[in-house]
């Protein structure tokens, strides 16, 4: 995997499962190139702390960042938050996985829902292919296991995957992780 991130205007989209360790290594690579270069890093978080579990989640993650970062949290508008990133030489966006599920937990309608990410999608691509940035996305990968049972699942599955592909197709980076372990 590359490790030099002061290349301008590329993006690394990081796959895997849950607890895979994508988001650690988003961060590894991101602080690589921060001491490489002395690049300003902004992180892009999409987890909402709608119960005690995630609230409990985001706290822990926001202690692990460097307190030099810049964070943006934005549950939703992806492509808002890139711009008001645009200082940052390296984004983070993690994950894109919250993103879709955010936006299915708002609306009823599937196919509302649908065209509104599908949308945001884009923007937030148009946006990041005329950026001098590094912008590292992370996503599951959420096809590879059963079919789920109800309606909602399936609808996320299947649109998660769609975001997954359109990002796998803008990206100059794309890698599948397993599991990562990261060691001094």
């Amino acid at each position: 995997m590359s490790q030099n991130l002061t290349n301008s205007g590329r993006m690394i989209l990081l796959l895997g499962g849950a607890r895979a360790g994508k988001s650690s290594y988003a961060m590894r690579l991101a602080q690589d190139g921060e001491r490489a270069s002395g690049d300003e890093v902004c992180f892009i978080a999409t987890a909402q702390g709608l119960d005690e579990d995630m609230t409990k989640r985001i706290a822990r993650h926001r202690a692990e960042r460097p307190t030099n970062w810049r964070t943006i949290e934005e549950p939703c508008q992806i492509d808002e938050a890139l711009r008001q990133a645009s200082e940052a030489r390296i984004v983070i966006v993690d994950c894109l996985t919250l993103f879709v599920s955010n936006w299915l937990m708002r609306h009823e309608d599937e196919h509302d829902c649908e065209q509104f990410v599908r949308r945001i999608t884009r923007n937030f691509l148009a946006l990041a292919r005329n950026r001098q940035q590094t912008i590292i996305c992370v996503s599951n990968e959420v096809g590879l296991g059963v079919v789920p049972d109800t309606d909602l699942g399936r609808v996320f599955r299947d649109l998660l995957g769609r975001v997954n592909q359109e990002f796998a197709a803008a990206a100059d980076e794309c890698y599948s992780l397993l599991r990562v372990c990261l060691c001094n």
